[in-house]
């Protein structure tokens, strides 16, 4: 045989076993993928054929990366603990990229990725981080645009099914030009709480009803929640041989304490602008923003609203209620103490509750729910205080994104978004809804599944079907560094709290702090972007007289309080919320 036909045989040879390994590969790949779809993603929107094509996809674009070692993180919600014991390990073995997805404190995710955007050090690969730091991603010029990315070097990376208009919360991470900068990975609303099984009680009501001459039902504003409170405390003051209060609340000396504001707490007061998903020109913090979406204070005396009459009242409210209505223990507790307490039976309403703890309120055991795990009690729409008006946002949702900085490898962050894409896929998102209780798809939350579940978790599935869902949204694009600007609302408003000052002179700290350091942060030129440029200072008088925000002080904060019924608010929900 002549040399030339001996290699000829000798690379047809190769061809063959090259092409029968790789025909191996993709038979091994298939198998994996099955066995995962039939061993943890047995729910989803998706059919069985379409979930096993996701997953092929993943397996292929992750070739460049096999070998790899990814640190992702995020917080301690039970949605990311199920992304760590789950969808990472799922990830991992489909992919060959060892993907360690960790789980720290809230607080440590924030700090290290500050250290990461101000050093340019790589700590990790991806983070889930609160939409509530859009403002600070979109000016610092270190964050991806991920829309930018995802048609340039992660055009061949980015999964063909990923949908992005499927997604509820996209607004959130999205900039004022537009582009997306945070992936939504999963959410929760705070809204009202209440215990229905208490509120159906024919004596309740006729009482209620004798004392303060209307229904006792879902308050939908701040006088009937006020009543309500001061009902089941004063009044019922027991049931079933149990003190009963009609409030709960924390106000220990914490940062959680500043969530407790900071989150949309003003604005359901009605202390903002109209529009949504955020107030413009003032946002639920009270800061205003000129036409260039540039910061130009908090203060009233800059035009900002943050210690205007409307946060006065909020505070006050808040301080009130806490003393007069929640358990004494409540004072000295911090969010993570006071939010398993309604679960102890002994709580009518909290007009402040996060979705997030519907999962640990549906224990057969517990003394809020019936034996077949049918809740006794409701979330509802959260009331408003006597400054809000049609058009403006009503309450907070928390939206964790996937976030990530130029300062990582472009290899290890194209890693990293293949699992971000792989933990939203349509494939994984409803076993992990119905994990967590986090949804993030409308097609999770539409589906025969969750209608199946709905039952069980006291509206939850209601609430995010109806419209009125896109009223509860994340702090907004105004907050220029979140990270430096949180902790003032804590510091500056636990002394108003425990009465160690008054309202108006906490909140006038606080808007004096705000601006103070936005002033600092304009002087030294961090921001790439939507600097701070603040007013001049003048006369509070000539921004309340304005229309719009900053509102003057109302002759009446208290009118008459209004309620509806749970069960006719849950057939107006289902009505508007039929596609």
């Amino acid at each position: 045989m002549k040399p030339t036909r001996i290699r000829l045989s000798l690379l047809a040879a190769g061809v063959m076993l090259a092409s029968g390994a790789l025909h191996a590969d993709e038979n091994d790949t298939r198998a994996i993928a099955e066995r995962l779809v039939d061993e943890h993603f047995q729910e989803s929107t998706l059919t069985r054929e379409q979930q096993i094509e996701e997953l092929m996809w993943f397996a292929k674009a992750a070739e460049p990366f096999r070998g790899m070692d990814i640190n992702t993180v995020a917080e301690g919600l039970t949605t990311h603990i199920y992304e760590r014991d789950v969808l990472a390990k799922a990830f991992s073995e489909l992919t060959g990229i060892n993907l360690t997805h960790n789980i720290i404190g809230e607080g440590d995710v924030v700090n290290n990725m500050q250290t990461q955007m101000q050093s340019g050090r790589n700590i990790y690969d991806g983070y889930v981080n609160d939409t509530d730091s859009i403002g600070t991603h979109i000016r610092y010029g270190s964050t991806v645009n991920i829309s930018e990315a995802m048609k340039n070097e992660w055009a061949d990376y980015t999964l063909p099914s990923l949908d992005l208009n499927d997604f509820i919360g996209i607004q959130y991470g999205t900039g004022p030009d537009g582009s997306l900068y945070q992936l939504p990975d999963q959410q929760f609303a705070n809204l009202y709480w209440f215990r229905y099984d208490w509120f159906q009680r024919e004596d309740l009501q006729k009482q209620f009803r004798d004392i303060y001459g209307y229904d006792l039902g879902v308050p939908t504003n701040w006088t009937a929640y006020e009543d309500i409170a001061e009902f089941f405390t004063e009044h019922v003051g027991e049931i079933d041989g149990t003190k009963v209060y009609g409030h709960m609340d924390y106000g220990r000396r914490d940062p959680s304490l500043g969530w407790r504001f900071h989150d949309s707490w003003l604005s359901m007061a009605g202390m903002g602008s109209h529009g949504v998903p955020f107030g413009n020109p003032v946002d639920d913090w009270g800061i205003r923003v000129n036409e260039q979406s540039q910061p130009v204070g908090a203060s009233v005396s800059r035009g900002g609203a943050t210690n205007s009459p409307a946060s006065v009242f909020a505070v006050t409210k808040m301080v009130d209620w806490l003393k007069e209505y929640a358990p004494p223990e409540a004072s000295g507790m911090t969010f993570g103490e006071a939010g398993p307490v309604p679960a102890q039976g002994n709580i009518a309403q909290q007009i402040f509750w996060y979705t997030a703890f519907t999962a640990d309120m549906t224990d057969p055991g517990l003394p809020v729910t019936e034996e077949d795990g049918t809740p006794k009690w409701r979330m509802a729409p959260s009331p408003t205080g006597p400054y809000w008006e049609e058009g403006m946002k009503v309450g907070y949702q928390d939206v964790g994104a996937w976030t990530f900085f130029d300062s990582t490898p472009e290899d290890r962050r194209t890693a990293a978004w293949l699992f971000a894409q792989f933990a939203v896929s349509k494939t994984v998102s409803l076993e992990k809804l119905m994990a967590g209780l986090t949804p993030i798809r409308k097609s999770d939350i539409f589906s025969e599944q969750m209608t199946e579940m709905a039952p069980k978790l006291g509206g939850f599935v209601e609430f995010y079907r109806s419209p009125n869902e896109s009223q509860w949204t994340p702090s907004s694009t105004n907050v220029p560094d979140y990270p430096r600007m949180a902790p003032l609302w804590w510091q500056n408003l636990s002394p108003a709290v425990s009465g160690d000052i008054s309202p108006q002179e906490a909140l006038d700290n606080l808007a004096g702090d705000l601006d103070s350091i936005m002033a600092r942060l304009a002087r030294a030129k961090v921001f790439e972007t939507y600097a701070p440029n603040l007013n001049e200072e003048r006369d509070p008088e000539y921004w309340l007289s304005q229309p719009g925000s900053p509102k003057a002080k109302l002759d009446n904060e208290m009118p008459q309080g209004t309620t509806v019924p749970y069960d006719e608010l849950m057939k107006q929900w289902m009505a508007a919320g039929t596609r």
